[in-house]
């Protein structure tokens, strides 16, 4: 079917005619992504209903979300390989199918510990299922301007797909149940699973069937856990708690060991030519950075439009939506648009710049801000330049890696994504949360009636989110440095970022495989 779809269509083709069901697959793949993005921020919305329905102390509420990211972050890179070894379109089918059973879990929990597990399986089931997405498009998307459209839209949901979690958790909590903010990845799954059977034909000759490096996936595994749950502690108990301590130097000297074995076993689980390369290695760093911005600031975000606001969940979530179009604005229309012609850098440097402007606006916030003078343009600036951003890194991610790599380039996308999401949370909350302590140590004694306390307890958590948004801002602008100096890939010109499956390769923007 693929050999007469490639004479009869639209499209530029390719040599080796790709995939004439390849646009119908990105829908099923774009849905899947959403579903993966829109669960990091759903649940957030339900917490306190769920909370308090299934008797969760404050002390163990956390593992709700952390759960989730302990498992998702610890497990990406042997999803990754297990997508590579298996075939990516059985990895994906079958990481849906256990996420809708994960999903169904939760929303049925009764109890505390039920509602942990259901939360660690989902993330099981992400950890196999994002990679496998991501490489999906890598290996079936491989001419540029095709490519450029098909990571546009990925990028657009990847990014914009929390804040559209943020509006549907609102909804479905306010006027039906928590539960639902579960249940609802059911559909989803299962349309993208039955759509992804009958339509995804991965192109041949893309499986890695070297055998699997037990001791990496060990290692890497307990490494990053250890490194993820050593900073969602750093965000409970503070930095200088034992454990949390202890957690650091644990993850530290595993990832040391990862890193040795992986240089010397003869099929490595992460092969080191995948990171070392010094566009790819650009990407992944540059990224988690623009990760750990972002992710602190949606927390700050819904917590003043909440709490000092008073915004209702319904109202928080469409509040958001400035940056939603901004996202998919900046991934779709001017990523999509330029990245067959300006170097990727170009795009994401700026991007990054852009982003970090939004975010100065942010720095302006107060009791009264009105939301249309700061918010509003804040949040669209700050989509429009992470839009831009994303898309280009998204695609650098995984082009030019040989098919067999796929699966753990794409999982190295997302563990930069999951480790920075972890550290942005931890890192600027601690930041807000010194920063409304000594805000309101200084001034509490001044305040004789009750109403005055109230007004200097919200003055300071404003305080607090200004002081970590500023931390935000010098992110960024080193996420923009970076991949300013450190990615030198392509030139203006469909050669950036075309070439066929059989060509990838050799393509002059596909440096890192030449090493092989």
């Amino acid at each position: 079917m693929s050999e007469t779809a490639s004479t009869a269509g639209k499209p530029p083709r390719v040599l080796g005619g790709p995939d004439a069901n390849r646009w119908k697959a990105l829908v099923f793949i774009a849905l899947a992504q959403l579903m993966v993005v829109l669960d990091a921020t759903i649940v957030n919305i339900a917490l306190p209903s769920a909370q308090q329905d299934l008797g969760i102390s404050d002390g163990n509420r956390q593992w709700v979300v952390t759960a989730y990211a302990l498992a998702f972050g610890g497990l990406l890179l042997f999803g990754g390989r297990i997508a590579d070894l298996w075939g990516r379109k059985r990895a994906f089918v079958l990481g849906l199918g256990g996420f809708a059973a994960a999903s169904a879990l939760g929303g049925a929990a009764t109890n505390e510990a039920m509602m942990f597990g259901a939360r660690a399986l989902q993330g099981v089931f992400g950890a196999l299922l994002a990679p496998a997405a991501l490489s999906l498009l890598a290996v079936m998307f491989t001419d540029g301007k095709e490519r450029a459209k098909a990571f546009g839209i990925y990028g657009a949901i990847a990014g914009g797909g929390g804040a559209v979690g943020l509006i549907l958790g609102g909804f479905l909590t306010e006027y039906l149940d928590w539960r639902w903010t579960f249940f609802v990845n059911i559909p989803f799954a299962v349309v993208a699973a039955a759509g992804a059977y009958f339509v995804i034909r991965e192109p041949e000759g893309g499986r890695n069937r070297s055998p699997l490096d037990v001791p990496g996936v060990v290692l890497s595994t307990v490494g990053l856990v250890a490194l993820v749950y050593g900073f969602t502690r750093a965000e409970s108990e503070g930095w200088s708690d034992s454990l949390t301590i202890g957690m650091f130097v644990a993850s530290a000297v595993l990832l040391a060991a990862f890193v040795a074995v992986e240089a010397r076993v003869k099929a490595p689980l992460l092969p080191l030519r995948v990171v070392t390369e010094r566009n790819r290695g650009g990407v992944y760093l540059s990224l988690g950075l623009a990760i750990i911005a972002m992710f602190g600031l949606f927390l700050f975000l819904t917590y003043y439009l909440q709490v000092v606001k008073g915004y209702s969940p319904v109202k928080t979530g469409f509040a958001f939506l400035p940056m939603v179009a901004g996202m998919i604005t900046g991934s779709t229309q001017i990523g999509t648009r330029l990245m067959t012609r300006v170097a990727p850098r170009l795009l994401m440097g700026p991007g990054f710049l852009v982003a970090a402007l939004g975010m100065l606006f942010l720095t302006q916030l107060e009791i009264d801000t009105s939301y249309a003078g700061v918010l509003l343009p804040g949040m669209l600036l700050l989509g429009l330049g992470m839009g831009t951003a994303f898309m280009p890194a998204m695609s650098l991610a995984t082009l030019g890696v040989e098919p067999r790599d796929a699966g753990v380039a794409s999982a190295m996308v997302n563990t930069s994504q999951q480790v920075g999401g972890a550290i942005g949370t931890a890192l600027l909350n601690t930041i807000a949360a010194s920063a409304t302590t000594s805000y309101v140590a200084d001034r509490i004694g001044g305040a004789t009636s009750r109403s005055q306390q109230q007004l200097v307890q919200l003055q300071g958590q404003v305080q607090g989110y200004t002081s970590a948004i500023w931390f935000a801002v010098g992110i960024l602008v080193a996420a923009a440095a970076i991949a300013l100096t450190l990615i030198n890939a392509g030139r203006p010109g469909g050669t950036a970022v075309a070439g066929s499956a059989e060509k990838t390769v050799g393509d002059e923007m596909a440096v890192p495989v030449a090493m092989h």
